[in-house]
């Protein structure tokens, strides 16, 4: 998240609303966190498999978020698409996995509804990030689990970091139209918190340029915090508060992915750039 309360608290007493709401978020944090880790350190085929359930509970999300009367049809072109790029992964196919993603957009983009056309297809794209870039960081054999734990927890101390700094520091708001509580202050205390959380991590891990992978950190760390405004967007469109109620206190899995898509997306791009296919792990943690 971008760094404040939720914007759109319960009906009732706001303090007691918000207290209630921050409990749940810590427990279903710290149920959700260490499973997390847990599931990267293992990596191989319990790692693919929880993203892609992750990426399909998501792409259920979205589709019944905004395809409305479509959703049953380009839901199931959307699963079975993400089920092969998934089985692709498997293989080492990553190149496959990703053009199976983009068949299955083209697909959902034949089926939707001329109205729902555009956000029917890009719920397919969104999902597929979710398996496709965290497995291909995750297959680098030497630092995969290392990216991997850069990444969480870039995205998850600036998510955090950025609601409290919000909270204690307010001021001017960040994108009131998409997201009325979110602050500037959040913003910036999310970055930097975030980034030296990772760059922590990284230097751990073996990285060898400070201003490189600090560099790379404050990336990651906006590209979380962008994740996060573009699903506040997509909700307040569709006149939405959360994606779902699946996990108590968070919302739908896309509340608590949003984030981490955007940033997943951009590591794995600058991994790729810089270590090539065979190594995008190291390319985004050595530099």
């Amino acid at each position: 998240m971008a760094g404040d309360p939720a914007d759109n608290e319960s009906l009732g007493s706001p303090i007691l609303g918000g207290r209630s709401n921050l409990a749940l978020r810590v427990v279903s944090s710290l149920v959700l966190a260490p499973f997390a880790i847990a599931v990267a350190y293992f990596g191989d085929l319990a790692f693919l498999a929880f993203w892609s359930a992750a990426a399909i509970i998501v792409l259920w999300e979205w589709d019944t978020l905004v395809c409305a009367h479509d959703r049953n049809s380009v839901l199931t072109v959307g699963v079975v698409a993400l089920v092969g790029a998934s089985w692709m992964l498997w293989a080492d196919r990553p190149g496959i996995a990703v053009a199976l993603a983009v068949l299955g957009a083209f697909g959902v983009a034949g089926l939707a509804s001329r109205i729902r056309r555009f956000w029917c297809t890009a719920g397919v794209f969104y999902a597929a990030v979710l398996v496709v870039a965290p497995v291909t960081l995750r297959n680098d054999a030497a630092f995969g689990f290392a990216a991997v734990l850069f990444l969480f927890v870039i995205v998850w101390l600036t998510d955090i970091s950025a609601y409290f700094a919000g909270r204690a520091i307010g001021g001017p708001k960040l994108m009131p139209r998409i997201s009325p509580k979110k602050t500037w202050s959040g913003a910036i205390g999310g970055t930097v918190v975030g980034t030296m959380a990772g760059v922590a991590v990284a230097s751990q891990m073996g990285a060898r340029s400070l201003i490189a992978i600090t560099l790379v950190a404050v990336v990651l760390s906006v590209a979380a915090q962008a994740g996060d405004l573009v699903e506040s967007a997509i909700k307040r469109k569709f006149n939405a508060k959360d994606a779902s109620q699946l996990i108590p206190g968070h919302g739908g899995l896309m509340d608590r992915v949003d984030g981490f898509v955007a940033a997943a997306l951009a590591a794995t791009l600058i991994g790729l750039a810089h270590g090539g296919i065979a190594a995008p792990a190291r390319g985004l943690m050595i530099w």
